[in-house]
């Protein structure tokens, strides 16, 4: 009797604590009656500057979707893959709970969650993804509760409408929207297999960054899913003979590096998205796909001489970027190397340093002498390790040669050179030690491709930007670019003066690979010390184009200077683009002096016969439309050697 008695009183003791327990857990828990309610962050839309979708980042929500309206295959995948036993437990799941817990013991750590679809929707919906007991029995509190208020088909549907699936798409309209171009109601029993795998992990088992991973993640699916009876074994093997194809808005990930870029920019014109908005940019997707296709051609051929990566930024006159190709594979890699990369600019500076000397009363035609020469210790040498005595700045320039750039630098001063190089465009820091006149200056692709901007434009200032206009999607606009006054940051003659020189170096000089026949074409390439950091930065009326590669741990590549590579890829970019850009011959500029001092355009624009000699090493050009690119021959100066950036 009193053992029955003394268990009476443990039994209402045990039910007190339970109480306490239930009552201090579920203080603080919030009403599930706001479970319709859709908190989320605003979704961005890109657009080109023709109006086609480029990407959409943040949160999208479509419409919810009525398990009914789907194939039953759709709804029981996500039962087979994330909870085998929904149909028969109250909210929680004892046996996955204990299944999980000795698959954690065996494994020393968590190894399988226990989780059940109700749990999910609760901590999604609810709860924080704080990992700890409080939260994890304010779930099941809340599962409970859920399976008490509604139907399995209920929680089932809102869990398929809310369920983030990566890529910024939240529910399985969305999913199916944004990964496949289609309605839930449409999706194969591959596409929901690749879906419903991807809950585990979004960025893991996504089919845009790991089609292999997605997939072997899509067959556990289909396999979960023939066990639980949902498809057949023939619907299976069926799935298999059927590759998904994902959609080619998503996957055309060369567009993704300039998203980056502008992503950032939205917040700092109009802050922090508080609705749906759609960003009207500059830039041209056919174009952008083929910079990156040109890019990735070039290293892939360039491989084993050590070529890792690429950069290619393309802008107008007025500095609208039309491509960005911050490398050649964003989902191996998502740093952008057209803008956050600083690398030394070799000989692709000398136009700095060179019109700086026009400013300071040079001309094209002035004598001066390749001899050796020594600044403050430090003696550059030119590629050849020989000297062309006396040559006209012109050829000085067109040659790369070192020894006339150093000396030139130092007798304009290269802090006059710096603030050249400033007022064009270039935001990096400048140091004045004798070696910058060869480019020993950090720059990025964008930097560059603004400042040779103004040599195309007719002068003027070309600051880079990539957003037109920013608006809601009922149609109010939060931001309008305004075109810059016209700010002139090169007059005549040394405008005149530098394209003149800087067609030299296509027409003859280390550049003759970016030779287009028709086409009024200037630039210059650059290569650094040890073949580090090859460029080809060229243009021609209103169009410019930088292009740079390397490696991301900056060792050495093999003798890839900037003729070569780079200029391959420009040319095979430019070879397609320029057909497609309103492109014009150089401009003079205002006050341009009359005769003799820009070459005769139509001599240029028909030139086609061979290549006169430059002073880059010779290799296999990159195929374009327009045919192999011409093989330039040594001699001139390309680099200078281990003690600094040089020329080429």
């Amino acid at each position: 009797m009193k053992a029955l008695y003394a268990a009476a009183i443990l039994g209402v003791w045990v039910a007190i604590a339970g109480v306490a327990a239930l009552i201090y857990f579920a203080q603080g828990l919030p009403d599930i009656s706001r479970l319709y309610e859709i908190q989320r962050q605003p979704s961005i839309s890109y657009l080109d500057r023709s109006g086609g979708l480029i990407a959409v980042r943040g949160s999208q929500y479509a419409p919810p979707v009525k398990i009914d309206e789907m194939p039953p295959y759709v709804p029981e995948a996500f039962v087979a893959i994330e909870d085998r036993r929904f149909y028969h437990h109250l909210g929680f799941d004892l046996i996955g709970i204990m299944r999980a817990v000795v698959t954690d013991l065996r494994h020393g750590h968590a190894a399988e969650g226990a989780s059940t679809i109700t749990q999910q929707l609760a901590r999604n919906l609810f709860l924080t993804p704080d990992q700890n007991v409080k939260r994890k029995i304010q779930e099941v509190i809340l599962a409970v509760e859920l399976e008490h208020r509604f139907s399995k088909k209920e929680i089932l549907a809102l869990y398929m409408n809310r369920v983030y699936f990566g890529a910024g798409a939240y529910g399985i309209e969305a999913a199916a929207q944004r990964y496949f171009n289609k309605p839930a109601s449409k999706l194969s029993v591959g596409e929901v297999a690749i879906l419903a795998g991807l809950l585990k992990s979004p960025t893991h088992y996504s089919p845009i960054s790991d089609r292999e991973r997605a997939a072997r993640r899509a067959t556990i699916v289909l396999d979960k899913m023939v066990q639980t009876g949902a498809i057949t074994s023939a619907q299976r093997a069926d799935a298999f003979q059927h590759p998904v194809n994902v959609s080619p808005t998503l996957a055309s990930q060369h567009a993704q590096y300039f998203i980056d870029w502008v992503d950032q920019q939205v917040r700092q014109l109009v802050g922090q998205p508080q609705q749906d908005m759609v960003v009207e940019t500059t830039l041209d997707l056919p174009l952008d796909a083929l910079a990156s296709s040109a890019a990735a051609a070039v290293v892939q051929r360039d491989a084993k001489a050590g070529v890792q990566q690429a950069a290619v930024v393309a802008l107008d006159g007025s500095g609208r970027v039309r491509a960005m190709v911050g490398g050649v594979n964003y989902a191996e890699s998502q740093f952008n190397r057209a803008a956050d990369a600083r690398r030394q600019a070799g000989s692709s500076w000398k136009p700095f340093v060179y019109l700086a000397a026009m400013e300071a009363g040079r001309t094209p035609d002035v004598q001066v002498v390749d001899e050796p020469v020594t600044i403050n210790g430090w003696t550059p040498q030119n590629y050849t390790k020989k000297y062309l005595g006396q040559i006209t700045l012109e050829t000085a320039l067109a040659q790369s040669i070192n020894t006339v750039a150093a000396r030139l630098a130092d007798e304009v001063g290269r802090d006059n050179v710096a603030r050249v190089a400033h007022r064009l465009g270039v935001m990096s820091p400048i140091g004045l030690d004798p070696s910058m006149a060869l480019g020993a200056v950090e720059v990025s692709p964008v930097e560059m491709a603004q400042a040779y901007a103004a040599f195309s434009n007719g002068g003027n200032q070309a600051t880079a930007y990539g957003i037109e206009r920013i608006r809601t999607t009922d149609g109010k606009v939060l931001y309008q670019h305004k075109a810059d006054q016209l700010v002139s940051v090169i007059g005549n003659p040394p405008l005149s003066y530098m394209n003149r020189m800087l067609r030299q170096v296509v027409i003859t000089g280390t550049g003759a690979r970016a030779r287009l026949p028709g086409y009024d074409l200037a630039g210059k390439t650059g290569t650094t010390s040890d073949y580090k950091d090859a460029w080809f930065i060229g243009y021609t009326g209103g169009f410019v184009t930088a292009v740079w590669v390397g490696k991301d741990d900056n060792t050495p590549m093999h003798r890839i200077t900037g003729g070569t590579a780079p200029t391959d890829i420009w040319r095979a970019f430019m070879a397609q683009a320029l057909p497609h850009v309103a492109v014009r011959s150089i401009p003079a500029g205002p006050n341009a002096p009359e005769g003799g001092v820009t070459d005769p355009i139509a001599d240029l624009l028909n030139t086609t016969g061979p290549e006169a000699p430059a002073s880059e090493a010779p290799g296999p050009a990159a195929p374009t439309p327009q045919g192999p690119a011409t093989r330039p021959t040594p001699p001139g100066a390309e680099l200078t050697g281990r003690s600094a950036p040089c020329s080429g």
